[in-house]
């Protein structure tokens, strides 16, 4: 039975533990890494998105979120209708907006 009982030896001193400002400046510094590599970019791209949408109107050639391109026939705070073609008219919401296009663009393709 004695395998079972381990033997304890005296274990050696622990060097000191290091400054606790260390440890708070280094997590200082993954928050502000975080803040500027995720967080300010994501916000920059949600106001140019939105600063798009507010700019939208009739007339104007855009895509939609599924790569549907029409030209603006319509549109008011909440919804946008699309002309497709001549006689296929879409109403989608107007944050589906994902890009729009320069003039013209709809007529070369």
């Amino acid at each position: 039975m004695a395998f079972f009982i381990s033997n304890a030896y005296a274990s050696t001193a622990h060097p000191a533990q290091g400054d606790g400002m260390y440890s708070i400046f280094m997590i200082a510094i993954i928050f502000v890494l975080f803040y500027f590599m995720l967080i300010r970019p994501q916000n920059q791209r949600l106001k140019t998105q939105r600063q798009m949408l507010e700019a939208l109107k009739k007339g104007d050639e855009v895509v939609i979120g599924g790569g549907i391109m029409g030209r603006i026939t319509q549109i008011n705070d909440q919804h946008i209708k699309l002309l497709i073609t001549e006689n296929c008219e879409i109403s989608v919401q107007r944050q589906a907006v994902s890009s729009v296009l320069p003039k013209g663009t709809l007529k070369t393709i």
